[in-house]
């Protein structure tokens, strides 16, 4: 192994910015993401090592300032960087450094287009353990929307919103009190935990009351071509939450990863972009309205298993073998096609191995298969289900015409009636809304309004989700979609081989699958002499 030789005073130099002076694997530290970035720029065309390009790029400016080195060789990273992101047009240098950013205050509706983009990270408050029954500043947390301002419906939308939130606020101590009565408590179980599990349970119940208008906060880490992507997104939404939202992104971004984002408001190249974006979204929308007009929606299962490859093990075996052989793809798909269902079961179960928990999973064999489902099914489930990264998901607007469901618990605790008002009070926003604001109007549905939306997923992203999404402590609406997809790749697919690999898929009620969650991890931090945490994971 060869290394690099530097001098007492290189050495020096080097020390804060790197985690290692002589070995081959170290981090960077201390460095604005500019320098991060042209750095690695310069890396892919230079026989040079990454710290050796540090000193020569740099090193003149870091001991010009020792105190503020990396600050000060910021501005010769930028021009590098320009030069190479620039000149040559290479977009994957945007890909080298990141940001992180706070988006607060945010509406349901644009929590769900901030995290549309795949290469990215988020966190978002959970309705599951943050109740909405307090009123900050004295307003309930909803966002009130631009287009509404001093308009017609503006009074209709805060008397109706504040009505719905006060129902939430009104129902969680009873549903809270009843839950309570569903999960006694154990000898054996914290209290701590135990007090967790029943607000979940009630919290989750009463979800459906809350309005897509509903605030959340959102943590986004994310590198500088995917916030490019993002704000290219927000500033051609049709909503203007999103598009100031867009526009106070780029002004943080800007004080943090500005090379990364030269491009995003230039007219010759953002500008252009997002127009397009805007245009083909506007066009697609005439076309459809015209060409769809008058058809009504016929009655559909919650979830359809529309698309699926009737060859799947052929192709499965295929992949699994293929690492494995020297064997040109079509040959070897012929051997697979010739082999015998107990030969091919032996490559599945060797390829499968003992999955002894739902974190090991095979290999990318199984991004071979593909299926793609419909549901109908209510807006928190989907809200859930649609941060999957591996998804393709395509949605349609939010609408109260599809109905929606009553939970369980709801009606056990004797508090149908008051839900149903709440939930019906706004889908007569919604209608007062649709006709001057079809977009807009969007914020005035709730969580439990059923909305239609498309997923098409991998095996290997389906196993991911599948066995997560059915865990006992998992939300029953979206545990129930899940467990319908893994029985359609079973059953109507026929890919019993594919279901049989999903061996952590949950089909059980999980009526008290939350309080054992709770229990777990109250025994966990016990054992490590922590508290437990007050916001578990979901």
């Amino acid at each position: 192994m060869t290394t690099d030789t530097f001098t007492t005073a290189e050495r020096h130099q080097l020390a804060p910015h790197v985690t290692d002076l002589d070995g081959p694997v170290f981090a960077l530290l201390g460095l604005p993401e500019a320098v991060k970035g042209a750095l690695f720029a310069r890396y892919s065309r230079s026989p040079r090592s990454l710290r050796r390009l540090l000193l020569d790029e740099f090193g003149e400016e870091l001991q010009a300032a020792p105190g503020g080195g990396a600050e000060a060789a910021g501005g010769r990273a930028a021009r590098l960087y320009d030069r190479v992101f620039i000149e040559y047009g290479d977009d994957s240098v945007a890909q080298l450094g990141g940001a992180h950013v706070a988006v607060e205050q945010a509406s349901n509706l644009l929590t769900k287009q901030l995290e549309w983009g795949r290469l990215a990270a988020y966190l978002e408050q959970s309705t599951r353990y943050i109740p909405y029954d307090d009123r900050p500043g004295g307003r309930w947390r909803y966002h009130r929307p631009a287009e509404l301002a001093d308009g017609p419906h503006a009074g209709a939308y805060v008397r109706d919103l504040d009505a719905t939130f006060a129902a939430y606020a009104a129902l969680l101590p009873r549903l809270t009190a009843w839950a309570a009565g569903r999960l006694p408590r154990a000898p054996d179980t914290p209290e701590g935990a135990h007090r967790a599990a029943v607000r979940a349970r009630a919290l989750d119940a009463l979800r459906g009351l809350l309005p897509a208008a509903t605030t959340s906060n959102v943590g986004i880490y994310a590198d500088g071509q995917a916030y490019e992507q993002l704000l290219l997104r927000l500033r051609g939404h049709d909503l203007a939450e999103a598009r100031a939202t867009g526009d106070r992104l780029l002004v943080a971004l800007r004080q943090v990863i500005p090379s990364f984002l030269t491009r995003v408001d230039r007219p010759d190249r953002g500008g252009v972009w997002t127009e397009y974006l805007a245009a083909t979204r506007a066009a697609t929308r005439a076309v459809a309205r015209d060409l769809l007009d008058g058809a009504a929606p016929e009655p559909a299962d919650e979830v359809t298993l529309v698309a699926f490859d009737p060859d799947a093990e052929v192709d499965l075996v295929t992949g699994m073998l293929y690492p494995h052989s020297d064997l040109p793809e079509v040959q070897l798909r012929r051997r697979v096609e010739a082999m015998t269902a107990e030969e091919r079961l032996r490559v599945v179960t060797a390829y499968t191995g003992d999955r002894r928990n739902r974190r090991h999973r095979p290999s990318r064999a199984l991004e071979r298969v593909s299926y793609r489902f419909d549901v109908c099914g209510d807006y928190g489930a989907f809200r859930d289900l649609q941060r999957h990264r591996m998804l393709t998901i395509e949605w349609q607007d939010l609408t109260p015409r599809h109905g929606y469901d009553v939970p369980a618990d709801v009606a056990d605790a004797g508090e149908e009636a008051a839900y149903r008002a709440a939930v019906d009070r706004l889908g007569d926003l919604w209608a007062r809304l649709h006709p001057d604001q079809p977009v807009v109007a969007q914020y005035a549905v709730p969580f439990a309004a059923r909305i239609r939306y498309s997923m098409q997923v991998n095996a290997r992203a389906a196993m991911q989700m599948l066995e997560l999404r059915t865990t006992p402590q998992g939300h029953p609406s979206y545990r129930r979609v899940c467990q319908r997809m893994h029985t359609l790749i079973a059953e109507q697919a026929g890919h019993h081989a594919v279901a049989a690999m999903m061996r952590f898929v949950d089909h059980s009620a999980g009526d008290t699958g939350r309080l054992e969650a709770e229990r777990a991890a109250a025994a966990r931090a016990g054992a490590a002499g922590a508290p437990p945490p007050s916001h578990p994971a979901r």
